[in-house]
């Protein structure tokens, strides 16, 4: 897994290939519609977010060198379950090896339900 030292997620999109830029960037923006600017830090050396009452990471992404990947809560993957077949998909993580297979309207209501989450205890 490719982890960055970045210290923030400004600092992180710096390093990042100028090919996958655009859709990291749309990546981060659902995340930030969903979870506020205040829910993102640099964590595990990827940007992550977290819910106000929760500090475990509820979604996270990634480019490493072959992909890019986008890191769900696993309560979340079996509510769309059809839509990840097909996918690159494991437990908590989906994978694309071009930017331009994210499909960023699935990735928004994935988002969406991540931030209905109660948290874990």
């Amino acid at each position: 897994m490719v982890t960055s030292i970045a210290q923030t997620v400004d600092a992180w999109f710096e390093t990042v290939d100028p090919k996958r830029e655009a859709a990291l960037r749309a990546v981060r923006a659902s995340a930030l519609k969903h979870f506020g600017e205040r829910s993102e830090a640099m964590r595990y050396g990827m940007p992550c977010y977290t819910r106000p009452d929760d500090a475990t990471p509820v979604f996270a992404f990634n480019s490493q060198k072959q992909y890019i990947s986008l890191y769900v809560s696993p309560r979340v993957h079996p509510l769309h379950a059809e839509a990840l077949k097909g996918l690159d998909a494991g437990k908590s993580c989906i994978r694309f090896r071009r930017p331009e297979q994210i499909d960023l309207d699935l990735l928004d209501r994935m988002l969406a339900d991540s931030a209905k989450l109660s948290p874990v205890t």
